[in-house]
């Protein structure tokens, strides 16, 4: 993608509908950190290693576990905005390699000089949508992140934990 926030829509939509496997924060910041390698390579090609699945998924790993610590962090952000967080380092794992991998993927449809299965120079889905067809789907797939998660926060504070009243001690 030209900019990193355009990863937003499509990784916290799938983040978000299958929250029951993927951690939604490793999901979603993974993304982030794929694009760290473009800040380095400021000469063609800017997308090296990283964009490419076996050494994104390796990083997608290593985050996973460097994140693993801070899970306690993420529950208190999921709390705030409301979405119920349940996590392990099986799922944390799950959620970096496959959020890399998304990543990737849009990126190796967007530009030409990811080689998304490195060492092999081809590049089988560049251009199968064209660019602006592939901003039109980050665009669409943000908007139905927000509509998912107003259905999400409505159901679960519709269906959330039955409030117990506590019998006061004489």
């Amino acid at each position: 993608m030209p900019y990193t926030p355009y990863h937003f829509g499509p990784s916290g939509f799938i983040a978000l509908a299958l929250r029951k496997w993927l951690d939604v924060p490793v999901f979603v910041l993974v993304n982030i950190v794929v694009d760290v390698e473009v800040l380095f390579f400021h000469r063609w090609p800017v997308h090296r290693y990283v964009h490419t699945l076996l050494i994104g998924a390796a990083v997608g790993a290593v985050f996973a576990i460097a994140a693993y610590p801070l899970r306690g962090l993420f529950k208190r952000f999921m709390q705030l905005i409301r979405i119920p967080y349940k996590t392990g380092l099986a799922k944390m794992l799950v959620s970096g390699v496959l959020g890399v991998w998304l990543h990737v993927f849009l990126d190796a449809i967007y530009h030409y000089d990811v080689r998304i299965f490195w060492p092999s120079r081809a590049r089988p889905f560049y251009r199968l949508l064209t660019q602006p067809q592939v901003l039109l789907v980050c665009k669409l797939s943000f908007i139905g992140l927000v509509v998912l998660y107003v259905i999400a926060v409505h159901c679960f504070i519709k269906s959330g934990p039955a409030k117990t009243s506590q019998p006061r001690s004489s």
